[in-house]
This record gives structure tokens, sequence and C-alpha cells, in this order.
């Protein structure tokens, strides 16, 4: 069986390291495993690979691709893959959901402690040598508990389940919404449904948008789900960048529709210089770092291993994409 490793990011972690290709070999020595270094072979090493690791993969390559039966992306989103043709196909999808989803739980609940202690502000202080205790007392980063408050997340994957479990062990409260609540809420206080979004707005002190990216997810918060927020509020997206309006987000910031906002994921990345969400002072930005790990490699290898004993075996995989629903 020929497996392709095509993963090659602008970005130096996103980026395969080298001794992967080589693991995977010894570690499947029954198995042929060809590593790209570029997208320059791809056309040509896709046609004969009956597996596809890596996050994109062109139409037209998949249409030359006769041999494939199943890809595993290293990303937990995969909009990106849901073309008709691969859609309509009988070829598998997995994702890394369960990868990323603890680490970017850590960051929601690290950005939720920076808002509510005022650090953005405090490190504008410290840069300007300046003793802004009275500032930060009287601005938007005004200091606030934590324990006690309201955190509404939107979106129970990897990441909404972790951020759960960590809020609760703060002693915050936690409403969820999911597209079937009857499932349960992994530990959360009240489990809502879509329509019940505007209850979960309306009484959360943070909102954590921790859902995947679809046709109906698009621009999810724009003008009238923000103005259903508490204006104490802040809004938080770890996410994808398409689920905001951007220009409606500006808007609520200016005005004081919310009180702030931390974004890690944004429309175009990286974030134009010229963009005015730089100008905002109530808005914290992040460089989508959220789900940066040193352990990221050697847990994208534990799990490529597990699927591929389990696909061998003929049994379920980790992470398999409903392909209809884009998550």
């Amino acid at each position: 069986m020929k497996i392709l490793l095509a993963i090659h990011h602008r970005f130096e972690l996103w980026n395969a390291p080298e001794w992967l290709g080589p693991r995977l070999q010894s570690e499947f020595p029954q198995h042929s495993f060809v590593q790209l270094e570029h997208f320059q072979k791809m056309n040509e090493e896709i046609t004969q690979a009956e597996v596809m690791i890596g996050w994109q993969l062109r139409s037209e390559q998949f249409a030359a691709a006769r041999k494939l039966r199943w890809i595993h992306a290293t990303t937990a989103a995969v909009h990106q893959l849901m073309f008709p043709e691969l859609v309509a196909s009988d070829v598998r999808v997995t994702n890394s959901t369960g990868i990323h989803g603890p680490v970017v739980a850590e960051h929601a609940i690290a950005v939720i402690f920076a808002l509510a202690k005022g650090l953005p502000a405090a490190a504008k202080f410290q840069a300007q040598r300046h003793w802004g205790q009275q500032q930060l007392w009287s601005g938007n980063f005004r200091p606030c508990e934590v324990a006690g408050a309201t955190l509404g997340v939107i979106g129970l994957g990897a990441i909404g389940r972790q951020s759960v479990r960590l809020a609760k062990a703060l002693g915050m409260k936690v409403i969820a919404m999911r597209e079937h609540p009857q499932r349960g809420g992994e530990g959360a206080d009240r489990v809502l449904g879509p329509t019940e979004m505007a209850i979960l707005l309306a009484e959360s002190d943070y909102v954590l948008l921790a859902a995947p990216l679809t046709p109906r997810t698009q621009t999810l918060f724009n003008d009238g789900t923000f103005s259903q927020m508490r204006r104490d509020a802040c809004f938080i997206n770890v996410s994808r960048g398409a689920l905001v309006d951007e220009d409606a987000l500006e808007r609520a910031l200016r005005k004081a529709t919310i009180r702030a906002a931390a974004l890690d994921v944004f429309k175009t990345e990286p974030l134009p210089p010229e963009s005015a969400l730089w100008e905002l002072e109530n808005l914290l930005i992040t460089p989508h770092s959220a789900a940066l790990t040193d352990r990221l490699w050697e847990r994208h290898f534990a799990r490529i291993c597990e699927n591929l004993r389990r696909y061998e075996a003929k049994q379920p995989l980790l992470g398999e994409v409903d392909k209809q629903k884009g998550y």
C-alpha cells in the first residue's frame, strides 16, 4: 500500500518533520511511504496512493487519484477538502481534532484570564513604563473574577469539551450549545440547541466560539448576533475566521456593544497590516497560535499509527468526518 505524506505550509510547525516518513516506514515496513517536501511532485505521486496524509487536495488531483481510499488531515478543520467530488465519493476522511483540541482549550482559558485580569492593557502600560493602576480600573479591561462567571461554549467538539471541563474546574458556570443537545453537555450546567443561541448570548459573560466551519456557520456572528450579547460580555474565537463577520465585530467593539474580544483566527491570514482590527484597544489578537505546542508531531505520529492499524484491521477510524455535515 502506498501512503503519501503531502504536508506543506508557510509556517514551520505545520510542516511535517523530516523524521515522520522514516519513522512510519520503520513502524509499517509492509507499506511504502512517500514524503513530499513540497507540492511539485504531488500530481505524479497522488495517482498511485491509497492513503494520503495531508490537509489540502485540489479537485483535479483527486480526479487523478483513482486508488485513493482514505485521507487523513493533519488539521482539525476539513472544510478545504469538502468539494463536491470528494463528498460524493467513498473516500474516507479523518481529521486531527483530538490532537489540537486540548491545546486550543488551554489557550481559550488563558484568554479568559487575560481579559478578566486586564493583562492586554497592563502589557501596554509596561511598554510605556507607566503605572496604569487607575486607568486599568477605569478602562475596558477592568479586572474581575473568573470564578462564578458564566461561559457560553458554542460547539462541543474536542475544543469545546475540554473548555467545559477546564472552566468548571475554575468554578465557572457553563452553558453549552451543540447541534444535538440530547447528546449531553460534557459536564456543562445547561445544554442548548442552535435555535436557543440567543439565550446563551444573553446569559454569558464570555462567549467561546468553537464550532466547525460549514455553510450553515459562515458568519454565524454578525451584527445581529453581537447585539444579543451583554454589553459587559467578551467574545472569543478559536475556531475559524470565516465564522465571524469581522466588520460587524469591529462595529460592536467600537460602539461598546460588547466589552472586549479575543481572536486567534481571521478570515484572511496573516491578518493584513492595514486591517482596522489592529487598532482596537479592546481586542486581543493572537496569530493563530492557540494550537502551537512542541508535542504536536509526536501526537500526530501516534494518531497516524493508530489509525493505520485500524485501517488495516478494517476497524472504525479515529476522527472520521461526516462528509455530508463537513465535520
